[in-house]
């Protein structure tokens, strides 16, 4: 990956493929909070507690204290409302999303020892997040245009006309000539006469649309879908009713997909007039992103529950990373509508490959987590919890697939993709992985839930969680050029997160019936391209998001 400092802005991008950048990353290791309606209406707040089919994916010593057989299952309405904020013009956008939580066992062996009363197995599917998000703006004015982003990558790449040119048999977005591959982005945005290539054509100076006089608005539309499914195999047990133990082995897979619309309404933009220089024209233009990402991994979960009197509960947990293995497919396409008398601007569509959407593999680990529990028992019928939860999102890292065939050289000014088998001269993810230290950082989660015990059958609960924002000053602050792959230069970085839960419980003879409310709020922001701490006046566009999602909960057992 080459860095690039750019007129306006700055990025990353890969010469031949979808690099993979920080902002990848935290989207697949992004939290969230699922679980059954007990668990979540006490704002996830169980890792002291125990009993609960979710505890086995949070703290596995939960499984320690079970003494019965269990078999539950959990669904959830999630309603979610997004607003936008873009220099005062506000965007609202609604969906409603049907899911399954949980639904897992947990069978109990009594082995009959005051030392040793019983070993637990449990088996959980848990929804461990959800990525289901969607959100739009418009700006009523801009400043820049994204093109003028465009021509930055192709004049720090170097790219002359010929690595952006069809002609010949000549394939740009696959060169087989052994020679420099450009990036896609540059290719796309020359197929669309988004930049224009001045000067000599091995050493041209690369423009954009927007120049002195040039005027317009944009929008953006941006829908994610997908999840991360957990599926655990867990196994713990008690020792004299006073330590709990249990291990657990996650096995997950991972959906994620996005499509991204980023469209410009210029007036009195610079557009190429047929290699005689710049000429003023109207410019209606869009940028559509699609990339989809799945795959497997696997983690571990130790954890303990101490109980030194009845009254108090003390646990600790620790987490290692998922490793995953994951595959991707990505590609772009523009619109485009120009002046009539541009009479040499043929078509008005072009698309990344042909239409031939690109695909990549790589491995990802995901951060390291530790979490200290406490919580007090009174009598038997009101219980206090709390939670904290540190989670090292700037450890983070990518590394080369096993059947990696990409060999990258390890140059600080040229490390070009190269289409042939190569000797490996370095770590082709060495600057991403500084990447993903230098914008994030390590979060700080706190839970807090409490249960009433009403009568022996009716419990009524509530609860908080409140998440820091994984993103580091510098970065949240425009202060740090963003890099981001391929040809989506948009991102969105998070803030702190809150959940306010509450719920009720009914118990009769063996069978249960929990419900449960949990508001969430999450404010992001959105940045149409990274920004140029050097030049602070030339923020790219950027807009406040705020995320609203309300869930509904409904979980339901047996106890044999």
């Amino acid at each position: 990956m080459k860095r690039l400092l750019l007129t306006g802005c700055a990025a990353a991008i890969a010469s031949a493929t979808f690099a993979q950048s920080a902002i990848d990353a935290f989207r697949f290791a992004q939290p969230d909070m699922k679980g059954t309606a007990r668990f979540m209406s006490m704002g996830g707040a169980f890792g002291a507690l125990g009993g609960d089919l979710t505890t086995l994916s949070q703290n596995p010593a939960g499984i320690g204290v079970y003494r019965s057989h269990e078999l539950g299952f959990t669904l959830n309405l999630d309603c979610q409302q997004s607003t936008s904020n873009a220099a005062g013009s506000k965007l609202t956008d609604n969906q409603t999303k049907f899911l399954l939580n949980n639904i897992g066992g947990v069978a109990t062996l009594k082995l009959n020892s005051s030392a040793v009363p019983n070993l637990n197995l449990g088996f959980t599917f848990n929804k461990a997040a959800s990525f289901n998000r969607r959100y739009k703006g418009a700006f009523g004015s801009i400043g820049n245009s994204m093109s003028n982003y465009i021509a930055g990558v192709s004049n720090s790449e170097g790219i002359t006309l010929g690595d952006v040119q069809s002609v010949n048999g000549f394939n740009p977005y696959n060169p087989q000539d052994g020679g420099i591959a450009a990036p896609w982005l540059s290719i796309l945005g020359f197929d669309s006469y988004l930049v224009t290539p001045l000067g000599h054509e091995d050493t041209p100076r690369w423009t954009g649309l927007w120049g002195n006089g040039t005027a317009g608005n944009a929008g953006f539309a941006v829908e994610e879908k997908g999840h991360v499914d957990e599926y655990n195999i867990s196994i713990g047990g008690n020792i004299a009713n006073v330590v709990y133990w249990g291990m657990d082995f996650g096995i997950i897979d991972l959906d994620y997909s996005q499509t991204a619309l980023w469209a410009e309404d210029l007036t009195g933009a610079y557009v190429d007039d047929n290699n005689r220089g710049l000429t003023r024209s109207s410019a209606k233009w869009n940028l559509n992103n699609y990339y989809a990402a799945s795959g497997n991994g696997f983690n571990y979960k130790l954890g303990v529950i101490i109980k030194p009197i009845q009254e108090l509960r003390i646990g600790f947990a620790f987490h290692t990373p998922t490793w995953y293995s994951i595959d991707e497919t990505y590609s772009a396409s523009t619109r485009y509508s120009y002046d009539k008398n541009l009479e040499h601007i043929r078509g008005n569509a072009a698309y990344t490959n042909g239409g031939v959407p690109g695909s990549y593999s790589y491995d990802f680990k995901t951060p390291w987590k530790l979490m200290a529990s406490i919580a007090g028992v009174i009598g038997s019928k009101f219980i206090l919890s709390a939670d904290y939860e540190w989670t090292a999102y700037n450890k983070m890292s990518f590394s080369a697939a096993d059947n990696d065939d990409y060999y990258y050289y390890d140059d600080p000014y040229y490390p070009y993709y190269s289409p042939t088998r190569a000797v490996d001269y370095g770590d082709p993810y060495a600057l991403t992985n500084k990447d993903i230290g230098s914008y994030y950082q390590t979060t700080h989660t706190l839970r807090i839930g409490a249960e009433y015990r009403v009568t022996p059958q009716f419990s009524v609960r509530a609860g908080y969680s409140f998440v820091s924002s994984p993103v580091r000053k510098k970065a949240k602050n425009n202060n740090e050029s963003i890099y981001t792959s391929g040809t989506n230069p948009s991102y969105t970085f998070d803030n702190n997160t809150n959940y306010i839960t509450c719920g009720l419980g009914y118990r009769i003879k063996k069978f249960y019936v929990d419900l449960a409310y949990v508001y969430k709020h999450l404010s992001s922001e959105f940045h149409a391209y990274t920004p140029d701490p050097s030049q602070p006046v030339n923020l790219s566009p950027q807009a406040k998001l705020s995320l609203n999602n309300s869930q509904i909960i409904l979980s339901a057992g047996i106890r044999f």
